[in-house]
């Protein structure tokens, strides 16, 4: 029974998260293509997973430092975060790129979070699986922390996605997107990794974020126009 009530508490952030940001779409997408991207995003998961474990040795060897900003060497941060957009990206470009359903710059955002909220459903049903205790306080960090940073830095990289697709420059601007979606990633795990006694800056981190991914779903519907 604990570990039925740890899979469905485990399910309920990215759920609601997925729920908020579909609001944002005037044209719903079709709900068996929000499920086949919710579910490619919880094997980018697993992909990423995997690709963190086979380079671990070689990101251990990396010196990346930057004096007096902080003290450990960033280099792990910084590429696990990378590894883990390009992953998503890659496993929602596969679902959705050539998709007759793929109609419009806002859907580029949409399916990105969408594939970004399957991926942290993995990460949160593993955490409450693993976390003993106090499973419902477990599960209301992530839901305010890790969970919403998944989709914030999908949304990221689907606003620099479409931008990129309707002026021509597709390649380039996915590659912006994922260096700026992995940059607020590793801001983010830093800022954990610091003020873990002190939760309401990474929170408050997000949350500044978050107001420019709202901000870009509203350039990108003027932009569809």
């Amino acid at each position: 029974m604990d570990t039925v009530i740890a899979l469905a508490l485990g399910l309920i952030p990215s759920l609601l998260w997925l729920a908020f940001f579909l609001r944002e779409d005037s044209h719903p997408e079709p709900r068996k293509m929000i499920a086949l991207t919710y579910a490619m995003g919880a094997v980018s998961a697993f992909v990423a997973f995997f690709a963190q474990y086979f380079l671990n040795d070689i990101v251990q060897g990396i010196v990346f430092e930057l004096p007096r900003l902080y003290e450990e060497n960033i280099a792990p941060f910084l590429s696990f975060a990378f590894i883990e957009e390009i992953s998503k990206f890659l496993l929602v470009y596969i679902v959705v790129r050539k998709s007759k359903y793929f109609d419009e710059p806002i859907d580029a955002m949409i399916y990105m979070i969408t594939g970004a909220l399957g991926f942290a459903t993995v990460e949160d049903v593993f955490i409450a699986l693993q976390s003993g205790g106090d499973v419902v306080g477990t599960i209301v960090l992530r839901f305010i922390g890790a969970t919403l940073l998944h989709a914030l830095s999908a949304g990221i990289i689907g606003h620099y996605w479409a931008r990129g697709i309707k002026l021509g420059l597709e390649g380039r601007f996915v590659v912006a997107g994922i260096i700026v979606a992995s940059l607020v990633h590793t801001l983010f795990n830093i800022l954990i990794t610091e003020f873990n006694n002190f939760l309401i800056y990474p929170v408050v981190f997000l949350i500044l974020v978050g107001f420019f991914v709202l901000y870009d779903f509203e350039d990108l519907k003027g932009f569809s126009e």
